[in-house]
C-alpha cells in the first residue's frame, strides 16, 4: 500500500503553489492557468486559510456574475480544508476525495504545508500499481510454463 510520503517522493514535479487570501480571484486563475494546475492553497501570512479551485471560480464568480479582478480569493475559497498526512495511504486519499467530491488534498506535516496530492496523482499511482501486479503475475505464469516445458523435455526419451 503506497503512502502519501512515497507518492510525493515519486512525483517528478513536487512543487505546489499558494496564494494570499487578499489576492484577486483573477490573479489566482491566472496563476493556475500558467502553472497548469487546478487548485491553490490560500494563505494569510504563514497560516493556511483555505483552498481555491477552478470549480470555486466557475460556481462563485462566473455563475454570480462577479468581477474576478475585484473579488478577493478569501471571499470565494473553500474554508473547510481537507488534508492528509505523510503516513496516510493513497486509498485513504481516494476515499476522502470521493466522499467530499474534491480533487486536491494539501499534505500537512508538523503543521506545515509540504505538498499537494491531486486525483491525477492518485490515478497515475493506481495504474502503476496495477501494471506492477500484472508484470509480477506474467513472470509467475511464465516461470511455471518454463518449468513445465523443462519437465516435458526431460521426460522425452532419447
Amino acid at each position: 500500500m503506497t503512502t502519501v510520503a512515497q507518492l510525493l517522493s515519486s512525483k517528478t514535479d513536487q512543487t505546489f503553489h499558494t496564494i494570499e487570501a487578499s489576492a484577486s480571484v483573477f490573479d489566482a486563475i491566472k496563476l493556475m492557468a500558467y502553472k497548469q494546475i487546478g487548485a491553490l492553497v490560500v494563505t494569510s501570512g504563514e497560516h493556511i486559510t483555505g483552498i481555491v479551485t477552478e470549480r470555486d471560480y466557475a460556481r462563485k464568480i462566473v455563475l454570480h456574475d462577479r468581477s474576478s479582478k475585484e473579488t478577493p480569493v478569501g471571499e470565494v475559497m473553500s474554508k473547510a480544508i481537507r488534508y492528509v498526512r505523510l503516513n496516510q495511504t493513497t486509498d485513504e486519499c481516494m476515499a476522502l476525495m470521493t466522499e467530499n467530491r474534491i480533487r486536491h488534498l494539501p499534505v500537512i506535516d508538523g503543521g506545515l504545508l509540504i505538498g499537494m496530492v491531486s486525483i491525477g496523482d492518485l490515478v497515475k499511482n493506481l495504474i502503476a500499481e496495477q501494471q506492477f501486479t500484472i508484470t509480477q503475475l506474467e513472470h509467475y505464469i511464465r516461470g511455471n510454463s518454463h518449468a513445465e516445458s523443462v519437465r516435458e523435455v526431460a521426460a522425452v526419451p532419447m
